[in-house]
């Protein structure tokens, strides 16, 4: 084309689609292919082209051309300049015109290559089922039909499972996509994506499904489309339907129906025949077979996340003043389940473990290892066995583990106690906690690794801390600091800083996203567990401690000892209860121990905690004992008036506690005064 817009060369087609001989289109000018040369829409738009061309830039239009047989057809004109010297051609024009409705479809040669050229209809990774459908519909639509849409059986998404028999007609299918080659927004409302629904009797949907073969109606009449409208209760379908040629082709694996393709020819287009029935049915085949492998994927996926949902913990427990959050990441998108695991458990005394711990791997076999090592560490600490003797059981549970199958494991266990302050931390292999002190300062605390658990016969080591009221404890696993491209160091360093001044004060659920920020978009990450814990201590009118003598008469001063702040806490029912439970525990410490012994008394919202302290490693037991005996019943009194009792072990002997529950009223302001501190006024709760 001229600068001027005529026309000085085509190609050997242009004729035959433009109906015009070489001499009518040579010397012509642009506007005499148009439909409509004279319209000013028309004569505007090849104007604006022309002046692009003149710029030396690409012009673009859309034009109606004239065509053969008195037909006419919008098509897509592009402009490209060229550079041609002296010569007067300016533009390389290219019009890109649909083919008419009466000459669509009409090489079986080229649908069947365009369907069928490759030994998969879709890539091998694509395991979702609205992506499968999307690419299948792609390969129809414009080539095998005018529109196609894709329905599967509702159970293969819902339940993921495949039926074991033919389906009956009558069972529900679910759409998963539809595709117009126009784009026609009557057949997306009609046909919504992602409706569940069920054919009427008679249909060719349900007479596929039944029969596990294609269903061809060359030509649906006004009527029936009208009645498949009334029966769907959808007026638009009539309409869409009328005068329209139909193939529904089932994808059939191992002799069962998985889905429907639905496929469409407008009006005026060639109408399917025996041998698109033929190459269909083969394209349907092919299909399902991504059908059965997404359905097995999706099984096999829903499965390993039940399976580690099931063991990741639903719900953490903490005394009161101790406030934690976590965040689970799994490692990628395919692979979501791994060995990564957390447990905040909250122990008599005011005390809680805080565990993070890393199997080794990923999938099914790391979950499963998870599993059962977060069984026995909750086992453990209710057990109330010390960190360091924590790990090494945990260490030989490991080593059995890996008789079977070679494993091994890493693990930071942190007992703190909310009456002391203090934090107890052993280390099996993993990296360091971090410390956030309540003035921003922060650093890791370094504990003495032992070998990972499963690994080696390493002394396990432990490391007694003193902590302010107010500081964060931050565990965590590799994932959250180690990563192909960068150096673990480098991680380190940017958690410290995530971690700095203010992040004491700051709400815990914004430090977990701000810990977390930046690893999402590294797709080759490991999985990554976080435990971020607030410190406070019991507040020091919501406990009490008394030294007493190791006499026998300590055991009547111990009861005096106990109204008084049983008195202040609101507790007078309690008194008369705590005064016995008291008696039995000293009793016993005087008995069988040396040295002094402490009394503890601890309120908390649930409830009231005794505890006596005493020199003795000697453990406590209920013993069966004779009807006419006097003694050896103290503990029998007390697991009957106490809701639970319970004994641990300490560097300097034993401490043996047991809880009673407070009233109702007590254990409701308790929690006012911890969520609304400044909106409960000082009568609302025990004070001393």
């Amino acid at each position: 084309m001229e600068r001027n817009g005529r026309i000085v060369q085509h190609d050997r087609t242009a004729p035959k689609v433009l109906a015009r001989s070489t001499d009518d289109l040579l010397g012509v000018h642009l506007s005499d292919i148009t439909a409509n040369p004279s319209d000013s829409v028309t004569v505007l738009s090849i104007a604006m082209m022309l002046d692009a061309v003149r710029a030396d830039r690409e012009g673009n239009a859309v034009l109606t051309i004239a065509l053969a047989g008195g037909l006419s057809a919008d098509a897509i004109v592009t402009a490209k300049p060229m550079q041609t010297g002296s010569s007067d051609v300016a533009a390389f024009v290219i019009m890109q015109i649909p083919i008419p409705s009466a000459e669509r479809f009409v090489d079986p040669a080229l649908m069947r290559d365009i369907l069928l050229r490759d030994a998969s209809p879709v890539e091998e990774d694509t395991l979702d089922f609205s992506e499968l459908a999307k690419k299948m519909t792609a390969q129809l639509v414009p080539a095998f039909c005018s529109t196609a849409e894709v329905l599967v059986i509702e159970s293969l998404i819902g339940d993921n499972e495949v039926p074991s028999h033919l389906p009956d007609g009558n069972i529900p299918l679910r759409r998963l996509h539809v595709r117009h080659d126009r784009e026609h927004p009557a057949w997306q409302s009609a046909f919504p994506i992602g409706e569940i629904l069920r054919f009427p009797p008679g249909s060719a949907y349900t007479k596929s499904i039944e029969t596990g073969a294609a269903v061809l109606e060359h030509s649906v009449s006004a009527d029936s489309a009208k009645k498949l409208a009334k029966s769907w209760r959808r007026k638009p379908v009539g309409g869409l339907f009328t005068d329209v040629s139909m193939l529904v082709i089932p994808a059939v694996s191992k002799g069962t129906v998985l889905g429907l393709f639905c496929c469409f020819r407008e009006a005026g287009a060639r109408r399917f025949d025996r041998y698109d029935m033929e190459m269909g049915m083969e394209f349907a085949t092919r299909s399902a077979v991504f059908f059965n492998h997404a359905t097995r994927y999706n099984r096999e996926h829903a499965t390993a996340l039940t399976l580690q949902r099931a063991m990741l913990p639903t719900g953490l427990s903490m005394p009161s003043s101790v406030e934690v959050k976590h965040r689970y990441l799994p490692g990628s998108e395919l692979v979501e389940v791994g060995g990564d695991w957390y447990e905040s458990i909250r122990l008599p005394g005011a005390r809680v473990a805080l565990v993070v711990g890393d199997v080794a791997g990923h999938g099914v076999r790391a979950a499963v290892t998870m599993g059962r090592l977060r069984t026995a560490i909750q086992t453990l600490a209710m057990l109330e066995l010390p960190p360091a003797e924590s790990l090494q059981q945990l260490d030989e549970l490991m080593r059995t583990i890996g008789e079977r199958e070679p494993h091994f494991a890493t693990c930071a266990y942190a007992v703190y106690d909310a009456v002391t302050g203090e934090i107890e931390l052993s280390v099996a292999g993993h990296l360091p906690p971090l410390l956030v002190h309540p003035d921003g300062r922060n650093e890791y605390l370094e504990v003495i690794p032992s070998p990972p658990l499963g690994v080696g016969n390493g002394v396990v080591d432990t490391k007694v801390i003193g902590v302010e009221d107010g500081s964060l404890f931050v565990l965590y696993t590799d994932g959250l600091v180690e990563s192909r491209d960068r150096d673990i160091s480098e991680g380190l360093d940017r958690l410290q800083a995530a971690f700095g001044e203010g992040a004491p004060e700051a709400d815990l659920e914004d430090l977990c996203k701000t810990a977390l920020d930046g690893v999402y978009s590294d797709a080759k990450r490991d999985d990554i567990a976080v435990l971020i814990a607030k410190l406070r201590r019991i507040p020091e009118d919501h406990r009490v401690i008394f030294q007493l003598e190791p006499e026998h008469s300590a055991v009547r001063h111990a009861r005096s000892l106990i109204r008084d702040p049983l008195k202040r806490w609101g507790l007078e029912d309690l008194i008369d209860s705590s005064e016995l439970l008291v008696s039995e525990l000293v009793t016993n410490a005087i008995k069988y121990a040396n040295g002094e012994v402490t009394l503890r008394l601890i309120l908390e919202p649930e409830s009231l905690v005794c505890e006596v302290h005493d020199s003795s490693p000697a453990l406590p037991r209920v013993l069966q004992v004779d009807k006419d005996a006097e003694n050896g019943r103290g503990l029998h009194v007390v697991s009957q008036m106490a809701s639970r009792w319970g004994v641990r072990r300490t560097p300097g002997g034993k401490v043996v506690w047991c809880e009673q529950l407070v009233p109702a009223e007590i254990t409701e302001a308790m929690r006012a005064a911890l969520e609304n501190p400044d909106e409960v006024t000082p009568d609302a709760v025990p004070v001393s």
